[in-house]
């Protein structure tokens, strides 16, 4: 019998699933791309004036704005969107601010050293460790590490890329070197791993296991950041936390980089820090 073609049209799916391929591939790209260099005297959105200015987030700007705590060239701005000229003189709650070139510093930081920008007790502080140039351009720290943790600490005055790293949304992943008091048991790393019930509620490592042949040192993986976290689960556990020290940070790592000690970040670590949080990268 001679072959019949079929009078049943033919599916359209696979061409759509191209279809749809193609237009996000596109939009990939686009998000990608850097931003066109700025014009350095065009007029500039309010709320992203005070967020590049190392203040605040474009969102909390906003909330600033519509509570009337902005003023530009003296007078009271409420109007959410209003564009400015970069020259124009801006009053946050009564504190003149100007846009500062971004910066971001990596640190190593050392025990016995808080993270705050001023201490009234004149205990030593991790501004004391980096340079003139960070301190006037207003970098602030991305978090906290306690004052006996050590090690990798983000400084940055984007105040946009500061509050979407520290937003829970974006689960920024930690990780740690725990030395504990004693040899941590292989039924307490499950219980690290599953979940501990603490005062403020559950927490649990993203992972947890050894990470010599130490059993008292293990390798914590979170993207929570709750006071004394990683402490508080340990002692939970009947554990004293020895040492901990952090490693890396939404993938920076220290390198070679000794306690005390500081350098800028790279262009293509920068951008790979935006683009994790959703933002487009800069161009240099």
């Amino acid at each position: 019998m001679a072959n019949q073609r079929s009078n049943k049209p033919k599916s359209r799916g696979g061409a759509d699933s191209t279809r749809r391929r193609k237009i996000a591939e596109r939009k990939q790209r686009a998000d990608a791309s850097p931003q066109p260099a700025p014009d350095p005297n065009a007029p500039v959105r309010l709320n992203r004036f005070i967020a590049q200015a190392g203040i605040t987030s474009r969102r909390k700007a906003d909330e600033l704005i519509a509570a009337g705590k902005v003023r530009v060239g003296g007078v009271v701005v409420t109007e959410l969107g209003t564009k400015i000229e970069p020259s124009d003189r801006v009053e946050v709650e009564g504190q003149i601010i100007q846009q500062q070139a971004f910066d971001y510093v990596l640190l190593n930081k050392p025990k016995n050293t808080i993270t705050t920008v001023d201490d009234d007790r004149d205990r030593q502080i991790v501004m004391d460790l980096l340079d003139h140039d960070a301190r006037e351009r207003g970098v602030v720290p991305v978090g906290r590490l306690d004052r006996d943790t050590t090690g990798l600490l983000l400084l940055t005055n984007d105040g946009d890329l500061t509050h979407r790293l520290m937003h829970p949304s974006y689960a920024i992943e930690k990780l740690y070197l725990v030395r504990a008091s004693a040899p941590v048991k292989p039924h307490d790393l499950d219980s690290l791993r599953k979940g501990i019930e603490l005062d403020d509620g559950l927490a649990k490592a993203d992972r947890a296991e050894y990470v010599s042949d130490d059993p008292r040192e293990v390798g914590l993986a979170l993207h929570e950041g709750r006071n004394r976290q990683i402490r508080r689960m340990f002692e939970a556990l009947g554990y004293e936390v020895h040492r901990l020290d952090r490693v890396q940070y939404a993938g920076l790592e220290l390198g070679k980089l000794k306690r005390g000690q500081w350098r800028r970040l790279k262009p293509h670590e920068i951008n790979r820090l935006r683009r994790s949080v959703k933002l487009k990268p800069l161009v240099f």
